[in-house]
């Protein structure tokens, strides 16, 4: 037990650690080469209202910086909703796999589990993918809303 403890460790230090802190200096440099004005006007756009805060801003980070990098669109979110957003991203993970399946390897074995039982049923992966999608989004609006309010409450501040 404590060896694979140990390996587990080793494999992540060495493999997924400077991953994420390569990933996360490519981000902050792009985001210098464009210019964090114009970064920091479009994420302004897309946290202003709650819906664009936890539909389009998660979106756009599982689909572009993938897991774990989309995290750190957060860095946009003011300090009180970054739990919402959070929650809003995490919870869109799977959901993308259908249309998106680069933006978390990690889910890709069980939509293709689902989409196995749904190919022997003879129906469209195509409609399953959207229908997933669409669906997906709509929670991560119900769980953003709903972390926000719980957030909230918990820190006092209704």
């Amino acid at each position: 037990m404590f060896r694979a403890g140990s390996d587990t460790f080793v494999s992540w230090v060495t493999g997924i650690i400077p991953l994420v802190v390569i990933m996360m200096t490519a981000v902050n440099s792009l985001i210098k080469l464009i210019g964090e004005e114009r970064v920091y006007g479009v994420a302004e756009f897309a946290t202003k209202y709650a819906v664009t805060r936890y539909t389009l801003l998660p979106v756009l980070a599982v689909i572009f910086l993938c897991n774990p990098m989309c995290y750190t669109f957060g860095r946009f979110v003011q300090e009180k909703n970054k739990p919402a957003f959070y929650d809003a991203a995490v919870s869109f993970l799977h959901p993308v796999t259908g249309l998106f399946p680069h933006a978390n390897g990690g889910e890709l074995f069980v939509y293709m589990g689902i989409a196995a039982g749904i190919t022997q049923l003879g129906l469209s992966l195509g409609d399953l993918a959207v229908r997933y999608f669409l669906v997906g989004v709509i929670v991560i609006l119900i769980r953003g809303l709903v972390t926000d309010k719980i957030y909230s409450h918990m820190s006092g501040k209704n």
